[in-house]
């Protein structure tokens, strides 16, 4: 039986180039080769960790902001969150990030989930956090990233998946966890309108 950590079909890397590299990203071309002795080159894209929050109220709702991403041309339901900066702890940047963009603070705060979003070719650390008991107490001073926020009752969040609304997948893990740790969510689709 294997262990965790039998090697027997571990990649060897031999090397690597940046062949592009600026403050958001870092583009390499890594030699590397397989247990078959196949070698070849393989690109490999670095970028800044993230970390993001999924706030619920009292009521339990979770605040949602509706954004379109460029990249994708896709509308969707996402939580708040952003890029690590130099030095930060990520929590210290989800909650950095939630104040920035909502407004609000959590007489809660807890990390659930460290994450890597496409381990085969990207290397991004993500951290999701949950808060509860939100507060709000200032105005959002990130305007230009969304087109509204809600309050989403955790409900109807089965169905906006389903439904192809919540795509991204730090939010998708999440608001899983969430559910998850609830005993899950049953789906009222009279009362989804979102």
């Amino acid at each position: 039986m294997a262990t965790d950590d039998d090697t027997s079909s571990a990649w060897v890397v031999h090397g690597e180039r940046i062949i592009y590299d600026n403050e958001w990203m870092r583009v390499f071309l890594t030699d590397v080769e397989l247990p078959d002795g196949e070698r070849f080159e393989h690109h490999v894209i670095k970028l800044h960790a993230a970390a993001m929050t999924v706030l619920i109220d009292d009521q339990d709702r979770v605040l949602m902001m509706w954004r379109h991403r460029f990249v994708s041309d896709r509308w969707g339901w996402e939580i708040p969150g952003g890029l690590v900066d130099p030095g930060e702890d990520p929590e210290e940047t989800a909650l950095r990030e939630l104040l920035e963009e909502t407004g609000y603070r959590p007489a809660t705060f807890r990390h659930v989930a460290r994450f890597q979003p496409m381990v085969g070719m990207v290397d991004s650390w993500h951290d999701v956090f949950v808060g509860e008991g939100a507060t709000q107490v200032a105005q959002p001073t990130e305007t230009t990233e969304m087109a509204r926020m809600e309050w989403v009752p955790l409900a109807d969040i089965p169905g906006l998946i389903a439904k192809g609304r919540i795509w991204n997948s730090g939010v998708l893990i999440g608001l899983l966890h969430v559910l998850a740790s609830r005993g899950g969510a049953k789906l009222d689709e009279s009362s989804e309108s979102f």
